[in-house]
This record gives structure tokens, C-alpha cells and sequence, in this order.
């Protein structure tokens, strides 16, 4: 595709990536044919190829409308078009890009501000996101249906392991997911030190910076991820990994090295972390023959798997969790359109809940389909999205390991 960008982004380290990607797409339009937006829509606009059109004529300099804006908005950042492009576009790092620019030219409404201001400051701080959840689960039978089904009773987390271990690894918090499923690292440490790892958690580390980068506050998203790279910098050379138990945290603190590349403070330092940063179902496969010998057959649930955009296509990572859970003996199943993104989208279902909604029902749906006694999945955020369309148990996949070993 040819370009010719306007002077404002012409030459700066975002116009030489944009220039880049856009360059690289043959508008073929396969990205289309997954893209769950551009299947419910049937708008060209709300597809890749369309989205891609729109951005390269904002960077050229051409007038910027909140239609402009809306279609990017809607956009779910699940990334299935690039898992399907033949060009190898990088879409995810376009989008955000062409939001960041279009969130400079175009006002929102009054209340869409105050909702994404809300939005981004309070979920990233675990402080102020922890008491008001926990707060609102009191409250639960007074509000909207809605509010009631994403703030469903976490399970608790019981013991985390603190005998030593020779072989270390670190783990991600997160900024959510200790409020709304305290359950899934606790399980995490209790899996991994049964296999003579001992899982250490970093106070300091926090939000991954995925939650402010995508809403386009991505000097703070970058503030976020420094404070981690600290906060984890005193243990690199005595850890094997740093463990995502989140596949939205993994596909972000992956990219450190290159989110960071042009700050020469942190530059080779978040390169190290992005290294060392491994999903959970990275890490497990190097101890399938023990874990099969601790679980011996225990898990007798019949068990559907929903694989999160943050993984199959932000990491790239496929068939890694069945691998696990099939070599402990779990006859794990995936639904139809396997593929599709379930509706969460980090802010997605807040931001955008008629979309959100009708692409929960789908994927619930399907997966019930498959006739589940329990559901599993690898991301805080499609675990309350999918638990809030269906009165199947939802979990981690780690909690049925964790279970079986109990």
C-alpha cells in the first residue's frame, strides 16, 4: 500500500512504524472473514482492511470525524486479523497508533470522558480498584442485572506456598485479578511448588500498562510498565521466568522491549523483562510427565476450553493449555469458532456493551454446545465476560490442576 504521510507524523518513531505496516498490507481483505466486529456489522469500516483505510488517511492528514473515531472504537484489538493476514501486518500496533492520533483531533462527549477518565484511573490501581469491587459485591442484590453478573463471588484463595526453592520464578499480580479471582495465582504457586518451583509475587508490580495503552493514555502505560521492570529488575539474574497467569497481561509485558525502545533508561532493561515473560502454559509443559504422575486421572469434568485472543493471536500461542491439561488426562474440548473473541476486550464490554453482549451470547452459546460441566480459560477478563453469560462454572485452568492436587 502506498503512503505519503503528513508532515505532523512523518519521520517520528510512530509514522516510521505506521509507514512500515501500512506498507506491508496487499488490502486482500482475508481479515475480514475473522473479524468478529466486521461479521455482526457487515460494514467494511468495522473490518481490518476498512479500519486500515481510515488510519492511513488520518496519518496522511486527511479531516479527522468521530465517525472516524467510532469505527476505531469499536474495533475489539483481539487481533484474529493478524493471525489470519498473509502480509504479516502488524494491526494491533496500527490501531493503537491511529486511535492515539484521532483521540488528539476529535472531543468526546462529556460523559464518554468522564467514563473512560473513571476507567482508566481507577482499574489500574489495585488500592482503588479492590475496595470499590469489593464493595459492590456487597451491594450485588441491589443493582442492575448487569452489574450483578460481573460481580459474581470470587472463590478464595487459600495458602500461598512460602517453603524455598532452587529454581524461582516470578509472578504478575495484576491489577484486577486480585480482587475479582485471588484464586488463580495462589492456585498458580500451590501447582508449581508441588514441582519444586517456588512462585514469588512483587509487591511493588502492578498493572501491565495494557489497560491505559489501548484507552490511548500511553505515556502512563508506559510510566506503568517502568514501575514493573523495577520493581522485578533486582531478580532477574536468579529467576527462570516471570509467569502471566493473565494471557491480556502476557501479550503487553512481552512487548516491553519494544513499547520501550526509545527510552534510553529502559530500553535494554525491558527488553531483558520481555524475555523473561512467559505464560503459565509455557511454563508447564516442562513438567508434564510429574504432573500427570500428581493429578493420576482426577479430573473427571467434562471440560470446554476457550482460548483468549491475548494468546492465540497476541502471543501467537495455540494448543499449549490442551497439551497440559490432556497429558494430566483431561479430555479438554473446543467449541466452533474457537477463534472468535468472546466479547471482553479489557474496557471492551464496558465501553462498547451492545457489541460485547451479542459476541458473549455467541461464544457462550457455542461452548455450552459442547455440553461442559465446567468451562476453562486463560484471562481474568474473558472469565467474567464468559461467567456472566452462562451458570456453568468458568475457571482458570490452573484451578482444576490445583484442585486435583488437593
Amino acid at each position: 500500500m502506498q503512503t505519503n504521510l503528513a508532515d505532523f507524523i512523518k519521520g517520528t518513531p510512530a509514522g516510521d512504524e505506521a509507514e512500515a505496516i501500512l506498507r506491508a498490507c496487499v488490502h486482500c481483505g482475508f481479515c475480514t472473514a475473522t473479524c468478529p466486529t466486521y461479521q455482526l456489522l457487515g460494514d467494511e469500516l468495522d473490518g481490518p482492511r476498512g479500519r486500515i483505510y481510515l488510519i492511513k488517511q488520518v496519518l496522511e492528514g486527511a479531516p479527522v470525524t468521530a465517525k472516524t473515531q467510532t469505527h476505531l472504537d469499536r474495533c475489539l484489538t483481539c487481533r484474529n486479523c493478524e493471525s489470519t493476514c498473509p502480509s504479516g501486518v502488524k494491526y494491533g500496533r496500527l490501531v493503537d497508533i491511529g486511535r492515539h492520533v484521532v483521540d488528539q483531533r476529535v472531543q468526546r462527549p462529556l460523559r464518554e470522558r468522564a467514563l473512560r477518565f473513571a476507567l482508566k484511573e481507577a482499574l489500574p490501581r489495585r488500592w482503588l480498584f479492590t475496595p470499590v469491587y469489593k464493595a459492590g459485591q456487597a451491594l450485588r442484590p441491589l443493582l442492575s442485572k448487569g452489574l450483578q453478573d460481573k460481580l459474581r463471588p470470587a472463590a478464595k484463595p487459600g495458602h500461598w506456598p512460602s517453603r524455598p526453592h532452587a529454581r524461582t520464578m516470578l509472578v504478575l499480580d495484576g491489577c484486577v485479578q486480585p480482587a475479582m479471582a485471588p484464586n488463580i495465582n495462589a492456585a498458580t504457586a500451590r501447582v508449581l511448588d508441588a514441582l519444586g518451583v517456588q512462585l514469588i509475587n512483587v509487591a511493588k508490580a502492578g498493572c501491565c500498562g495494557a489497560l491505559r495503552h489501548h484507552m490511548n493514555e500511553q505515556e502512563a502505560a508506559l510510566d506503568d510498565m517502568r514501575r514493573n521492570i523495577d520493581a522485578w529488575w533486582p531478580y532477574v539474574e536468579t529467576i527462570e521466568a516471570i509467569v502471566m497467569t493473565a494471557s491480556g497481561c502476557g501479550a503487553t509485558v512481552k512487548e516491553y522491549g519494544h513499547l520501550l525502545a526509545h527510552d534510553a533508561r529502559y530500553a535494554a532493561k525491558a527488553q531483558r523483562i520481555a524475555q523473561l515473560a512467559r505464560d503459565l502454559c509455557e511454563v508447564l509443559p516442562q513438567f508434564e510427565t510429574e504432573l500427570a504422575a500428581l493429578v493420576q486421572g482426577r479430573i473427571t469434568e467434562r471440560v470446554v476450553y476457550h482460548p483468549p485472543c491475548t494468546l492465540q493471536h497476541g502471543q501467537q500461542i495455540r494448543g499449549r493449555v490442551e497439551q497440559v491439561l490432556r497429558a494430566v488426562g483431561v479430555d479438554v474440548r473446543l467449541c466452533a469458532d474457537s477463534h472468535l473473541c468472546c466479547g471482553s476486550a479489557g474496557t471492551y464490554s464496558i465501553l462498547q456493551p451492545a457489541l460485547s453482549q451479542q459476541l458473549r451470547d455467541n461464544k457462550v452459546a457455542e461452548l455450552e454446545a459442547c455440553a461442559p460441566d465446567v468451562i476453562v480459560s486463560a484471562n481474568i477478563g474473558c472469565l467474567s465476560q464468559l461467567q456472566s453469560g452462562t451458570e456453568v462454572p468458568v475457571r482458570h485452568w490452573i484451578e482444576l490442576i490445583d484442585a486435583a492436587l488437593t
